[in-house]
């Protein structure tokens, strides 16, 4: 019985695959044809002082959140924007660099920068490459396939991106902004009547870093998981990683399939975390109407939120503990750091242990004073402490820190009238969870909180033009009515 060639099966595969991709694109065509996905530019174009356009909505940030804005403004009619992103082409995001988990930790069937448009999801493109059965039969998607996806998602919608352009500071340039940038390391600047920061989870303030390792450890011998590094620094030392969440496994896994000589995890609770908040609060109701709520309301939900801790995946804890030379250590709460002789000694609750690296997942901290493009702003700029005052036995010092942002996830004054460029500065990152709620952080929230934005973004830029409107209206007369063969 004749057999084909592997080759000429793989060479099958390969036109079946371009086949359904093919016909996909197609499809998205057709859909945003049948939706007016693309409605005429109605923002009026304004010029700057040197005649030069100025762009109605510079966003910065190319990754998941800044795609699914672009697409978003576009099917509001809003066409003059610009992406901008600090990363290389292809390295926006955390996918590629300081991700390191296998697979996505949301579950697949969340929907994504596809904005409700079937052919655009993710679902539709992995059937497309992979087939239905594949989709059927998987668990969460792999984070390089989600890679290839974005990437197909912006090459699909022709959404540019500027890479290599780095955001330095923001000001104000009468009534408009001007964005000082660094683009491949030369300064240039950007005009725009409004600004998005969609700078993810370090966009919002910095790395988190324990005080103790900071001051007291040398700079080469601590990583923290929003960093870069190359794993196999790691092979046959003795590697110390800082706290129990879901990229501390991430660490521990990386590290140990690097061949670290030893990976123990040390964890500061008894127990691991084993909820997941997202999963509680992805419904319409609480990430469509968060923001409706009053203060306290707000406040309460998000202090309760905050206390959830995220636990890692069944997947990469168990490939973590599966190595032999894995140690997981509870109730391991730091009370010294120092380096002794060549190694660094970690004293804790339960003992004290000896390594050669540490490996820190402890997360990000929302500071907008580490933030260049608004620190020379910081005083000026609400936070919830300037608007809200706790009840007693409920006060969250870190909590009140963050910015007090409107619908439109836009700054706002301290005081009213010292810094009216605020209004036009929407921060789509963490720092916007207590004042509209957790749609704004990844792909949970993101069908919520793009249409929020979008909406906020329009009706801004409606309102500061009203009277351009009105004139047009008042001197509107496009014949519409005429009757064939009678003089009137």
């Amino acid at each position: 019985m004749h057999q084909e060639h592997p080759i000429e099966i793989s060479k099958q595969r390969a036109k079946e695959h371009v086949r359904r991709l093919a016909q996909l694109e197609k499809q998205v065509k057709n859909d945003l044809e049948c939706i007016e996905a693309a409605p005429r530019d109605w923002v009026p174009e304004r010029r700057d002082g040197s005649g030069m356009i100025i762009t109605d909505v510079v966003i910065v940030g190319a990754g998941l959140s800044g795609l699914s804005l672009a697409f978003g403004l576009r099917r509001q009619g809003i066409h003059r924007i610009r992406l901008i992103d600090a990363a290389p082409a292809g390295r926006e995001g955390p996918w590629l660099t300081t991700a390191r988990m296998r697979t996505l930790r949301s579950p697949k069937t969340l929907s994504g920068p596809d904005l409700g448009v079937p052919s655009l999801t993710y679902r539709a493109w992995h059937d497309a490459i992979y087939g239905e059965a594949s989709w059927e039969a998987l668990d969460k998607i792999e984070r390089t396939d989600w890679v290839d996806y974005l990437a197909w998602f912006r090459l699909i919608l022709g959404l540019p991106v500027e890479n290599g352009v780095r955001l330095l500071s923001i000001s104000q340039e009468q009534d408009y902004l001007r964005l000082s940038v660094e683009r491949d390391g030369k300064p240039a600047d950007l005009t725009c009547r409004k600004v998005v920061l969609a700078t993810g989870l370090e966009g919002a303030g910095g790395l988190n870093i324990p005080r103790l390792i900071k001051t007291t450890l040398p700079r080469e011998r601590w990583t923290h998981s929003g960093e870069a590094i190359d794993v196999s620094s790691l092979a046959a030392k003795r590697i110390g990683v800082v706290g129990s969440a879901a990229s501390s496994f991430d660490w521990a896994v990386a590290a140990l399939e690097a061949e670290a000589e030893s990976v123990t995890v040390l964890a500061r609770s008894q127990t691991l975390a084993r909820t997941e908040v997202l999963d509680w609060s992805n419904f319409p109701g609480f990430l469509n109407h968060f923001a409706d709520l009053d203060d306290i309301s707000r406040y309460r939900f998000t202090r309760r939120m905050f206390a959830f801790k995220t636990p890692p995946t069944n997947e990469m804890f168990n490939r973590a503990t599966a190595f032999q030379n894995c140690l997981l250590v509870t109730g391991a709460q730091i009370r010294s750091i120092a380096m002794e002789g060549n190694q660094v000694r970690i004293g804790t609750t339960a003992g004290d242990f000896f390594f050669d690296h540490l490996l820190l997942g402890t997360g990000y901290c929302v500071d907008l004073a580490q933030r260049p493009e608004l620190a020379a702003h910081i005083d000026k700029i609400a936070t919830w402490a300037d608007r809200f005052t706790p009840p007693a036995g409920e006060e969250d010092n870190i909590l009140l820190t963050y910015p007090y942002l409107g619908s439109a996830f836009e700054l706002q004054e301290k005081i009213v009238g010292t810094l009216p460029m605020l209004a036009n500065i929407h921060l789509f990152n963490s720092a916007a969870v207590p004042s509209l709620g957790p749609i704004c952080n990844g792909i949970t929230g993101l069908k919520s909180g793009i249409p929020k934005l979008v909406s906020g973004i329009s009706r801004g830029l409606f309102a500061h033009d009203v009277e351009h409107f009105y004139q047009l209206l008042d001197s509107f007369d496009k014949l519409h009515f005429q009757p064939d063969g009678i003089g009137i």
